[in-house]
């Protein structure tokens, strides 16, 4: 029998054993919002500096408690029918070894603004309840994954390699050979020019551009390569999207979410508060593996305007942007969307699914303006 987050009961803990706090950064309300599961912080929108996420506010996603990993002790091992030698790589291994790449990508979880799809729906969604901070963009180096699986050997009937973390129930997500061997997919050690925190994966985590934050798999210690696809619980029964527009893909009821849609995303607290002066209003705009073209703004159903992009435009990271407004007292509400390269712009209105996964329509941001200065 399956548990709720892979493997059999008997090899994992319960989600409720595992569920308790146990993170090792500070996360301060005035920084950080806490989604009440002990794991789980958000970054708060009207907090956020600059175009890379500051570790102290990047967001945390965790299936488990941050497990302390002593990297001396520490290996990567590579191996599966997907391979022709398994592997074993030390923490020395990956800094002496392997030549270095570093890249900027934005991280989100697939769960993102769930709250606010379950005020919409009347409802509650299971899974943690993100507002819209479950997103965070950061410097990542380390080495190419490639690099890592190719020593290996590599069979020619490889499909998919999966990442299979030390933490208390072995988070996994397969993704396919191509993706895996893609010149961003990198085991990043270090973030923002500091070695990798253990909340962020300490010693090596995976990054994989564009895709639900739960293919970044944190604390890793293994590589699957495969032959034959690879079923687990984090692309069968959870990170799916399940309702009446998404065809099952067996063994699955739905279908396994992979790249993150276009979304936006102002820095305001919600509801907002405001003075009646000139101001500039920023936000942020992701588009997962494309790339933000253009974002767009409304104020009270008026027509829409264009917002200014900043630099840098990176596919596979946020689009910082900004407007000016003047605003009246009073009540408002300010409306934002993104386009991205494939022309693809954010819906009024997002297909239902059962878990609550993928919120990324127009959204109707509440901002009262006072009366004086």
């Amino acid at each position: 029998m399956s548990g709720p987050l892979g493997g059999s009961d008997s090899e994992h803990p319960s989600l409720e054993e595992v569920r308790k706090r146990e993170v090792v950064k500070p996360t301060p309300s005035e920084l950080m919002e806490d989604v009440g599961t002990g794991l789980d912080y958000g970054v708060r929108p009207d907090r956020m500096p600059g175009y890379l996420t500051p570790i102290d506010r990047f967001f945390l996603r965790s299936h488990a408690p941050t497990p302390h990993l002593d990297a001396a002790r520490w290996s990567l091992r590579i191996e599966g029918s997907g391979v022709r030698e398994p592997i074993a790589y030390t923490y020395a291994d990956l800094w002496d070894r392997f030549p270095w790449v570093s890249v900027i990508r934005t991280i989100e979880c697939a769960g993102n603004r769930r709250s606010l799809f379950g005020e919409e729906c009347g409802r509650t969604f299971a899974g943690t309840q993100w507002g819209r901070g479950a997103i965070g963009t950061a410097e990542w180096t380390g080495v190419r994954l490639r690099d890592l699986l190719e020593p290996a050997g590599i069979t020619p009937g490889a499909c998919e390699v999966m990442p299979e973390a030390l933490d208390e129930i072995h988070a996994r997500r397969p993704m396919p050979l191509a993706k895996a061997l893609a010149d961003d997919t990198i085991l990043a050690l270090v973030m923002n020019g500091e070695t990798l925190p253990p909340d962020h994966g300490y010693p090596a985590r995976i990054v994989v551009s564009g895709w639900l934050g739960a293919a970044s798999i944190k604390w890793v210690g293994r590589i699957e390569v495969s032959d034959q696809p690879l079923h687990v619980p984090w692309n069968t029964e959870d990170y799916v999207l399940i309702g009446p527009d998404y065809p099952p893909q067996a063994p699955s009821p739905g279908m396994p979410i992979s790249g993150i849609p276009v979304a936006s995303l102002v820095e305001l607290s919600w509801p907002a508060r405001l003075r009646p002066v000139p101001q500039v209003i920023r936000g942020r705009a992701f588009a997962g593996e494309s790339r933000v073209t253009a974002v767009e703004y409304r104020i009270d159903e008026g027509s829409w305007q264009e917002a200014s992009l900043a630099p840098p435009r990176i596919p596979g990271a946020w689009v910082r942007w900004q407007f000016s407004w003047d605003p009246e007292p009073g009540d408002h509400i300010l409306q934002v969307r993104a386009t991205d390269d494939q022309g693809r712009t954010q819906p009024d209105t997002v297909p239902w699914n059962d878990l609550g996964y993928l919120y990324h329509p127009v959204l109707s941001h509440p901002i009262r303006v006072e009366s004086t200065p």
